[in-house]
């Protein structure tokens, strides 16, 4: 079957430079699942991005669908003719066919005779089946908002001003957002504005490259990796590179030339963090520091111009950040006028959520439960008190206000300036941690108080009022919350309950009008987003519901527990017990009422059943000290050893015998063998 590479770019303005990555992979991803659908083979796909167009190479895409063997299944052979006639059935089928009775083939299978028609359907040229594939995929591209331009009904992120659909040296003939198909494309805005004809879609990337594009978005963004490593070892610094602000910046250029510029060494003085957003959020530039990780007075740019004077690009991107520099110096020193606590006051006007009040309601509340979870934690509830009433103090200042990215580290700043305790400054930048997965976690006590109390504040007001997350929309990042939530408890080794944290935290509120439904709905939600958190560990989802069947709410046990099932069911031995606890379960769950707990060892008679009995006592003791000290792992490792009386019981004696009191106190054997595991979880849900 012949085969060649086609390619497809859509070119239009300037694209949103923070969606552009998402959008490439989306369209790869939409492109492969149609072709995938319509059974066209291709061996890869190869995206590309830029500023000004999005597109793709399939590699080796057949021309033609393959041939379909088509087959289907008609009456029984006893029922298609009757007194040597065909049938009604039958000539309906052979009608449906579209061919005469003798065309139709005998099927012999194991239940009987069956006519069966059999034919091959051509494949479609891959030209009739692309344009459609294409248009679809374009549509589902994740577009938060959509725009029209001119007179045109069209709408997409962009104008879009040409189209490229070939495969091997062929344009397929194709409309898409108002766009008719060419082998034309167009380098550079400024350096080569002219078309470019492509002969064939192999030479894309050398014709754009060319015309001062780099179109793979990887490729390009590496560059910049590199030149800015380059540009700052040229300065004896170090450049940190931000992979977010790489990504953001990799999308606002074709043709990347990094440039080193300096700033005012006065600006020194005001806070990194103030400095650094500036030039990241308005000017979507690097930042250099020295070997001791100190700022330095240097920014690199990412221009996308490859200018016979740099200094000219340099100058002018010097004279922009000045500005943007002395208005954060001016924020700074504005907001150091007035001590933070009293701008809590100010918080009584800044709406947290028209049900659940203000900036100062949400304070005070955080201020009580993280003082109640302090006393738990035997922590220095003065300092919690005093933390929880500054966390919120710097939304309120000029500098926060202008970068919103800020909060927490300016309120430490602003809080050591007025001289509080250096712990209760550095809990306001920790309550924020995490911020997103793989952050750092809080450290000192007071900052794990306040993380935990604002994080339970908002997940019960919100679930109070009825506002919990469905679908995908999460308007108060009540996942990323809880995730926040589970890491503290978990990786501090918190024993704190979260059933009880959670009952705490809906006490603060004074009216929710869901109160009551709300403490067992967040419960199950929080406790249910382990279960992505252990698939994430590569924890197979029969592990994390048998540690959640038993209704453990103690998210650092809980943890333990999980991490234990995940060892043993690694051993040998894990299976044949799953399976045996399996059976167990089954049944127990048939009988009408509670086995006994007792067993009684007159009534033991068969050799396995009481070998069972013994080993059974033993690891009742054995286990006992482990379980008492949370040792999951090491008790499970214990019971391991089970299996072999376990096997023997269940091959040589029979549970349900005739008489009751023999199989009553078989069962509450098995009760018994079941109850130590249970101690631990439901391991029966282990069994593949």
């Amino acid at each position: 079957m012949s085969a060649a590479d086609l390619l497809f770019e859509l070119g239009c303005e300037e694209l949103p430079p923070t969606q552009l990555a998402n959008l490439s992979k989306a369209l790869e991803t939409s492109v492969k699942e149609g072709l995938e659908a319509a059974g066209l083979p291709f061996t890869a796909i190869e995206s590309f991005a830029t500023p000004r167009r999005l597109a793709l190479i399939v590699k080796n895409l057949a021309k033609h669908q393959p041939d379909q063997a088509i087959e289907r299944k008609g009456p029984a052979l006893k029922a298609a003719y009757k007194d040597g006639e065909p049938t009604k059935a039958l000539l309906g089928f052979a009608k449906s066919c579209g061919v005469a009775i003798d065309q139709l083939e005998t099927l012999e299978t194991d239940k009987g005779s069956w006519l069966i028609y059999r034919s091959t359907q051509p494949g479609q040229a891959t030209a009739a089946l692309v344009p459609d594939i294409f248009k679809q995929a374009i549509h589902n591209l994740p577009v938060p908002k959509r725009m029209r331009w001119g007179s045109s009904r069209i709408e997409f992120s962009r104008p879009v001003h040409w189209l490229v659909l070939l495969q091997g040296e062929e344009v397929i003939p194709a409309e898409i957002l108002g766009l008719q198909s060419d082998r034309l494309t167009y380098g550079h805005r400024f350096h080569a504005p002219s078309a470019i004809t492509l002969d064939k879609a192999s030479t894309y990337q050398p014709s754009l490259a060319k015309g001062y594009v780099l179109a793979s978005f990887t490729e390009r963004r590496e560059q910049i990796r590199e030149q800015v490593l380059a540009e700052a070892a040229s300065r004896r610094a170090k450049a940190v590179i931000d992979e977010d602000l790489l990504d953001e910046v990799t999308g606002l250029v074709e043709w990347p030339v990094a440039l080193t510029g300096s700033f005012d060494e006065d600006f020194l003085q005001v806070p990194d963090a103030c400095l650094i957003s500036s030039m990241k959020s308005h000017q979507k530039y690097f930042h250099l520091t020295d070997e001791q990780g100190r700022l330095l007075p240097l920014f690199i740019t990412v221009s996308n111009i490859q200018s016979q004077d740099p200094s000219a690009i340099i100058l002018g991107n010097e004279r922009v950040i000045r500005p943007r520099l002395a208005d954060a110096a001016f924020f700074f020193e504005t907001d150091k006028k007035s001590r933070l606590a009293t701008r809590f006051e100010g918080l009584e006007k800044v709406v947290f959520q028209k049900q659940l009040g203000s900036l100062a309601d949400k304070s005070r509340r955080i201020e009580q439960l993280a003082c109640e979870i302090a006393q738990r934690l035997k922590f220095d509830t003065d300092k919690v008190q005093r933390a929880a009433k500054l966390c919120k103090c710097d939304l309120n200042t000029e500098m926060v206000l202008e970068f919103p990215e800020l909060q927490g580290l300016m309120g430490e700043a602003y809080a050591l300036h007025d001289g509080e305790n250096p712990e209760v400054c550095r809990s306001l930048r920790e309550h924020y941690l995490p911020r997103h997965a793989g952050d750092a976690l809080p450290e000192t006590p007071t900052g794990i108080c306040l993380a935990l109390a604002d994080r339970l504040d908002t997940l019960t007001g919100i679930f109070g009022i009825g506002q919990k997350p469905s679908g995908v929309k999460d308007p108060f990042a009540l996942r990323r919350a809880t995730l926040g939530v589970l890491n503290i408890l978990v990786h501090k080794q918190l024993d704190l309950d979260l059933q009880e944290l959670i009952h705490l935290a809906l006490a603060q509120h004074s009216e929710l009008p869901q109160r009551q439904e709300a403490e067992q709905q967040l419960l199950d939600y929080m406790l249910d987003r382990f279960r992505a958190w252990y698939q994430g560990q590569g924890i197979a989802t029969g592990i994390f519901l048998a540690v959640r069947s038993r209704g453990v709410t103690h998210p650092y046990d809980f943890d333990r527990r999980v991490q234990a099932v995940s060892s043993f069911s690694k051993l040998p031995e894990a299976q044949a017990l799953a399976a045996a606890n399996k059976r167990v379960s089954n049944l127990l769950s048939k009988l009408d009422q509670p086995v006994s707990s007792e067993i009684n060892k007159a009534l033991l008679s068969e050799a396995a059943e009481v070998r069972l009995a013994e080993q059974l006592a033993i690891k009742d003791i054995d286990v006992a000290p482990y379980y008492a000290k949370g040792d999951y792992q090491a008790a499970l490792n214990k019971l391991a050893e089970l299996r072999e009386p376990v096997d023997a019981f269940f091959d040589q004696v029979m549970v349900m015998a005739e008489d009751p009191e023999i199989r009553n106190n078989r069962l509450a054997l098995l009760a018994s063998l079941q109850a130590l595991f249970m101690h631990t979880a439901d391991i029966a849900q282990l069994q593949h």
